[in-house]
């Protein structure tokens, strides 16, 4: 019997790995949080603007965006799809569940059995009652805790990866528990590899990222051009000394732009935009000696193996 190939998951078909390109491992597109927390910079809800983005992002040499908003936060699959269609990008779409502020209404009652159906159901036969399938499942944590509803999105995400070979990416509150994501994971059988630990540029402390790579994990520069947090030239110090240390194939790169305000379509063209990291933050890099071949680990070589899978 023949093996099955490895497949990036995108929310038109299957694809490849060697086709993604250009990726970035944590964005937004579409969506908004619930009522109660609604706020009109967060209100990501405009398919026209949304795809402007991305063609400003595909004008630079982008071809693909992983898409991590969840149900909670006001999922649109159909209009992912259409996003996908009209653009040409990749967009790879999660199941799973956000911050539990979002997500408890989802959770605190319903029995892991059925959390896990619905992340398996998602990703092998199509979110919203579409035929759009996501491609990676999502667990969140909060501040400096693994919660009981936290414990139970880590402990549904292991499990539905289990049954459909999907790889788990994770929301780090201001980048704390990482280690603790990553425990539980692998005591729950999931290898390292099949792990993107998300939000890490939220917590620079060197000793910190080192323990993190060296378990194996992918790890998340995702809040390029968010000076607010750490500016980008401690990211790229980061970047650098994580790729002497032998790390450069476990980094991933994106600015989780969730806002408005970020986006280079939405702000006139005054906000960082999908076009940083191509036109910005990748030139600091190589004037700090990356070479292609580096850029090329960082920005298609490392998201075609974290997102890839055989499908199950």
């Amino acid at each position: 019997m023949q093996t099955p190939n490895l497949i990036v998951r995108t929310i038109l078909s299957d694809i490849d790995p060697s086709q993604l390109g250009v990726c970035y491992g944590h964005e937004h597109l579409l969506g908004q949080p619930p009522p109660q927390f609604a706020q009109a910079d967060l209100t990501l809800d405009d398919r026209p603007m949304a795809l402007a983005e991305l063609r400003q992002y595909q004008a630079v040499g982008g071809r693909a965006v992983v898409e991590m908003t969840t149900p909670d936060y006001g999922r649109d699959a159909a209009g992912l799809r259409w996003l996908a269609e009209q653009s040409g990008i990749h967009i790879i779409a999660a199941t799973g569940f956000n911050h539990e502020k979002f997500s408890a209404p989802y959770l605190e009652n319903t029995p892991l059995s059925d959390v896990i159906a619905g992340y398996v159901n998602e990703v092998t036969a199509g979110m919203d009652g579409s035929a759009a399938r996501a491609g990676l499942i999502k667990a969140s944590t909060p501040f400096n805790a693994i919660s009981p509803l936290a414990a139970k999105m880590l402990d549904a995400a292991a499990a539905a990866h289990h049954a459909t070979g999907a790889p788990i990416s994770t929301h780090t509150e201001a980048g704390t528990m990482a280690l603790e994501q990553i425990a539980r994971l692998t005591a729950a059988g999931v290898d390292p590899q099949h792990i993107v630990i998300g939000h890490l540029d939220r917590r620079l402390k060197w000793d910190y990222h080192l323990e993190i790579a060296r378990t194996g994990v992918y790890l998340g520069f995702d809040q390029i051009s968010k000076e607010k947090y750490y500016s980008d030239i401690q990211r790229a110090d980061f970047i650098e000394r994580l790729y002497a240390a032998g790390h450069g194939r476990q980094m991933l790169l994106s600015g989780d732009l969730a806002r408005r305000s970020y986006w280079h379509s939405y702000s006139g063209g005054s906000a960082p935009g999908f076009r940083f990291i191509l036109t910005t933050f990748v030139p600091l890099l190589k004037g700090r000696g990356f070479s292609d071949t580096m850029i090329q680990t960082l920005l298609i070589d490392n998201p075609a193996r974290a997102f890839s899978f055989l499908p199950r």
